[in-house]
């Protein structure tokens, strides 16, 4: 009898230690990754406005870059310095940072774009952090776009971490950030919640004139030329329609380009081009 009472016991244990176990693992996979935000943003403030929504979303820890001699001036002498810099293949010094960069598992790295890709400051932090086995999330405000070359560029340069394209948005529509952002990190598992997926845009057609009249209401307005419209998908979005425009540009050599545009058309709101990706 007292030897059952004893295989009794152990086998109670066993049962026990057992159940702690699998609710150990799975603990474990519901674990959410450890999430941090590093930007760089001028005075203006659109990056730190993007930044700081992502934070609030996620709950995320978040710092921002700090440039030791900072880009104070206005948007010519920044202009200036960032060329000279370049011509000298020379980057800013930056502040150290107070975050430790090996307990995160997924850090959103955020930016100006200038010159076609991330601002200066953001090339001194990834050539003194390390960043090996990180998720990199690229977000990025801009004029007309630089998300996708920025992130290639990133991908070049921290070729040990998974880097992948995150959010961008042009300065003239930081009031799209806060339901943009919601989506974004929802569709991609960033955040739990559910949305409902975008369906694919229609197959490239010659631009009608309506579709032209839509083109030049969202960029007639822009500083510089976008280029005429050839071809033009569609798809259905939450209160309108998304086009995505082939766009031919010739610059003053005559030479020809290729970029895709794209344009909301919400209700009755005038049409906006979001983002602009050259060939």
């Amino acid at each position: 009898m007292k030897k059952l009472f004893s295989i009794s016991i152990l086998s109670l244990v066993l049962i026990l230690l057992s159940c702690a176990s699998k609710k150990d693992d799975a603990a474990s996979e519901n674990q959410k990754p450890n999430y941090l935000v590093l930007y760089y943003s001028q005075a203006g403030g659109a990056t730190k406005t993007v930044a700081e929504q992502i934070q609030l979303e996620l709950l995320a820890d978040i710092e921002s870059i700090q440039v030791e001699t900072p880009y104070d001036g206005d948007f010519n002498q920044t202009i200036e310095r960032c060329q000279k810099e370049k011509q000298n293949n020379e980057v800013p010094a930056i502040k150290p940072l107070t975050s430790d960069i090996s307990k995160y598992d997924v850090i959103f790295i955020g930016y100006p774009i200038w010159f076609g890709t991330y601002a200066t400051p953001i090339a001194s932090l990834v050539s003194q952090y390390d960043f090996a086995g990180k998720k990199i999330v690229t977000f990025a405000t801009f004029g007309s776009g630089g998300l996708d070359a920025s992130t290639a560029d990133m991908k070049k340069v921290l070729s040990s971490a998974e880097v992948v394209e995150g959010y961008g948005v042009r300065n003239a529509r930081m009031s799209a950030v806060q339901k943009e952002v919601d989506y974004f990190l929802k569709s991609n598992g960033y955040k739990d919640g559910e949305v409902k997926a975008l369906p694919e845009f229609s197959a490239q057609a010659a631009v009608t004139d309506k579709e032209k009249e839509i083109f030049d209401t969202a960029c007639g307005d822009y500083q510089f030329p976008l280029g005429t419209p050839s071809t033009v998908g569609s798809r259905s979005i939450e209160g309108g329609v998304e086009y995505k425009y082939t766009v031919e540009n010739k610059d003053q050599a005559g030479n020809v380009s290729t970029s895709t545009i794209y344009v909301i058309a919400e209700g009755d709101a005038k049409p906006e081009f979001t983002k602009v990706v050259r060939m």
